[in-house]
């Protein structure tokens, strides 16, 4: 089991048919956890790399409703700018 998080910032509060529709998705075999973090209006979804991929638990998440406003990555892109310049 390869265990991945993924983040979606949503921009509307859920509804309770929307939180209802998120807490079955649950039932997905695959989707270990979902976890809510209002104040940052983000949804965090563990899911198990072996039988989901992203683009399906993303599927999911609209499916149930929620007006997602983007995906984040758990651990920020590197700076590439700030990167030092190679040397050969």
């Amino acid at each position: 089991m390869t265990t991945v998080d993924i983040v979606f910032r949503y921009a509307t509060a859920p509804t309770e048919r929307t939180a209802l529709a998120l807490a079955h998705a649950r039932d997905v075999y695959g989707i270990r956890k979902l976890s809510f973090d209002h104040a940052n209006r983000t949804l965090r979804i563990e899911y198990d790399a072996t039988r989901l991929n992203a683009a399906v638990v993303t599927k999911l998440v609209r499916e149930a409703g929620l007006d997602i406003a983007e995906e984040s990555p758990i651990l920020p892109a590197p700076d590439v700018a700030a990167a030092p310049p190679a040397t050969a």
